[in-house]
């Protein structure tokens, strides 16, 4: 089964300007999630830019990468832009990982490609693993999700999901069982699929609560949850975030066994 990893990189951040040429260990960020994404069985690894800095950042480290349009409102429109200039086919599969995720485990690249390819009834799919703790379970800015018993997603929500009716009569102190799911910003999809979703109609309930994968799900569509045994390597929003990793990958032994080099 053939797949491409694209990874939409913007420069502009808020929390964190610059954020894909933030320097890991030696390289820019971006480069060191397309390095990352290299060590799943991706047929091509992307990266999908819309500034020139990114792109000369990733060829000048052996990276592909291409110029979009600095306009798109999002990151799947930036993919969409991307699959049709790599005129990847209607079949091809996509794997959309994020240009902050440097700690990406490359099996859950695969899992999530192997799963669509497996699907033929999904349009996308996606990643998830049970919540762990009740912190995170009411924490708005993590993403619940719950499924239906062909582990297909029925909703997203910000919101403490599901609920337990009878357990939080006196307040949520303790997660339902079995553990909810949190979402994983990690999606496979169709390529004739991922043209085809910026044209959408928005989704009302995408509005209220932020969530762009709502408006798969509002328009009909199936969305494939592969459920993980534990949570992935957190991703880079803030310095904070970034300080973490840099000490990570302090040491150079630790470098080279996350990116090669």
């Amino acid at each position: 089964m053939a797949f491409t990893v694209l990874i939409p990189a913007r420069l502009a951040s808020t929390r964190l300007p610059d954020k894909p040429l933030a320097d890991l260990a030696g390289a820019p960020m971006v480069v060191r999630v397309a390095q990352r994404a290299a060590r799943s069985s991706a047929a091509a690894v992307v990266v999908a830019a819309d500034d020139a800095r990114i792109v000369a950042a990733c060829e000048a480290h052996g990276v592909r990468a291409l110029a979009t349009h600095g306009d798109h409102a999002s990151g799947s429109d930036r993919l969409a832009e991307a699959c049709e200039r790599l005129g990847l086919g209607g079949d091809a599969i996509v794997v959309n990982v994020q240009g902050d995720e440097p700690l990406i485990d490359p099996a859950l690249i695969d899992a999530c490609a192997a799963l669509l390819h497996a699907r033929p009834e999904c349009v996308m799919a996606t990643a998830a693993h049970p919540v762990g703790d009740v912190a995170d379970f009411v924490n708005p800015n993590v993403v619940k999700l719950v499924t239906d018993a062909a582990s297909r997603a029925l909703y997203f929500s910000r919101a403490p999901l599901p609920w337990w009716r009878d357990g939080f009569a006196r307040g949520i102190s303790e997660l339902p069982r079995p553990a909810p799911l949190r979402h994983v910003g990690l999606y496979a999809y169709r390529a004739a699929f991922l043209r085809r979703f910026p044209k959408l109609a928005p989704a009302p309930l995408e509005a209220v609560e932020a969530l762009e994968q709502l408006r798969v799900l509002w328009h009909g569509e199936h969305i494939a949850v592969h459920v993980a045994t534990q949570a992935p390597g957190a991703g880079v929003d803030t310095p904070e975030d970034l300080a973490r990793v840099r000490a990570l990958c302090a040491d150079p032994a630790q470098a080279r066994e996350l990116w090669g080099r």
